[in-house]
């Protein structure tokens, strides 16, 4: 998809005057929301901005954003774990 903004002239201009690359960084602040308010996951964050799993999380650090990571999702992380060590036993 594509989306288009529409800014005035004179803002447009003084946006492109100081941002070197403004389609990329406005992709990178638009992710970065997405992110921050959970609209977005961290593999999601990667598709938009062409990263790689380590790229995404430099990334979000330098933007301040901190992961999304509650006990639920430690809980899942050790049942995962257990699973794996399980099926290693078993083969």
């Amino acid at each position: 998809m594509q989306i288009t903004i529409e800014l005035p002239n004179d803002i447009a201009e003084r946006l492109t005057q100081r941002m070197s690359d403004l389609p990329r960084q406005t992709l990178e602040a638009l992710s970065i929301e997405g992110y921050r308010n959970e609209i977005l996951s961290h593999h999601e964050v990667g598709r938009i901005l062409d990263l790689d799993w380590w790229g995404v999380e430099a990334f979000l650090k330098a933007a301040n954003v901190c992961l999304h990571y509650d006990e639920s999702d430690l809980e899942q992380d050790r049942k995962t774990i257990q699973q794996v060590r399980e099926s290693a036993r078993l083969a």
